[in-house]
């Protein structure tokens, strides 16, 4: 009878480890879902919205976006890894909640590497310093000038504490002398809405979000994070150019799934996204927002990801900011 239980057992062993390959090769049949750290109306969830219009007609499932802002990434973490590892609920990662919470946060409810498997880099994005219209300043040296006579009266608009957009203000503050207040705010729409209202005085944001008021006026930038001028302001220096190295930042965000999910789902995933974001038609869509593709296997990324981990861990000793202030 033992014997005979046995090789009953060892019959269904292959139909077993045929199941999850089976499911991965209908992967996906129902809708995905990206879980996205930021309120809704981001700049993000532009290129996001364009991403799952193309895997829509490649796959014929829709790939939902599910905002959950606040707690500086937490929130969306939290939602990702409490969901079935099964490829279907996904996370867009960011700058932030990979290489810069791990050094500012004494405890983590996630492990960026041990808590989540990568699918690709996604998008790269330089930032810009935008001020309201009112100040009277052009460049930063000008600006600069504008904040020293105002000390602790100067303030500048972040789209969350503890973000490569709070950081930029403060390493501008160390290196230039200056006393800007930082006034952090739940995501980049309502820091727009405050920069152009005069309620703050600069902030660090995407070009995409404060572009149509500085067309209009409203706002003026003065400087740009990337290595080179902006071609689609080339008009505006680099903050390397006006004499700040150390303020030539590159933000990103990343596709990942739960550490358990199947490799096999994973390389799906990395496929097809990768397919949609090599095709020129999103190249050209995001080169207008001033968005650049990332694709990447799950290796690259993570070597990517390390080695910016490394790199804000310097800029965050240099600031002295913890999370629990």
């Amino acid at each position: 009878m033992k014997r005979r239980h046995a090789l009953q057992l060892l019959g269904t062993l292959p139909l077993a480890a045929a199941l999850p390959a089976a499911r991965a090769q209908a992967f996906p049949d129902k809708p995905v879902r990206i879980v996205v750290p930021f309120a809704a109306g981001n700049t993000l969830d532009t290129a996001l919205r364009l991403v799952a219009e193309a895997f829509k007609q490649n796959t014929g499932q829709p790939m939902l976006i599910d905002n959950k802002p606040g707690g500086s990434g937490i929130i969306a973490a939290q939602t990702v890894l409490s969901a079935p590892p099964d490829g279907y609920t996904l996370l867009l990662a960011n700058t932030s909640m990979f290489t810069i919470n791990p050094h500012t946060f004494a405890k983590l409810p996630y492990d960026p590497e041990k808590s989540f498997r990568p699918v690709t880099n996604f998008l790269g994005s330089a930032m810009v310093m935008a001020v309201n219209a009112s100040v009277p300043a052009n460049n930063l040296k000008e600006f600069i000038a504008w904040a020293k006579a105002r000390p602790g009266k100067v303030s500048f608009a972040s789209f969350t504490a503890g973000n490569s957009s709070h950081f930029s203000g403060v390493i501008l503050n160390q290196r230039a002398g200056i006393d800007m207040v930082h006034v952090p705010f739940n995501g980049t729409p309502p820091a727009v809405q405050n920069l152009v209202g005069g309620q703050v005085d600069a902030a660090f944001l995407p070009l995409l979000a404060v572009k149509p008021h500085m067309d209009s006026g409203k706002v003026k930038v003065i400087a740009v994070t990337s290595p080179q001028r902006s071609p689609l302001m080339p008009g505006v220096g680099t903050f390397r150019e006006q004499g700040f190295p150390d303020l030539e930042i590159y933000i990103w965000a990343a596709i990942v799934a739960p550490a358990a999910t199947p490799e096999a789902v994973v390389g799906k995933l990395n496929a097809e996204l990768v397919r949609i974001l090599k095709s020129a038609e999103i190249k050209d869509k995001w080169r207008t927002m001033d968005f650049e593709t990332l694709p990447s296997t799950p290796e690259e990324f993570t070597r990517f990801a390390q080695a910016d981990s490394r790199r804000w861990a310097e800029a965050v000793k240099i600031s002295g900011f913890k999370a629990s202030e």
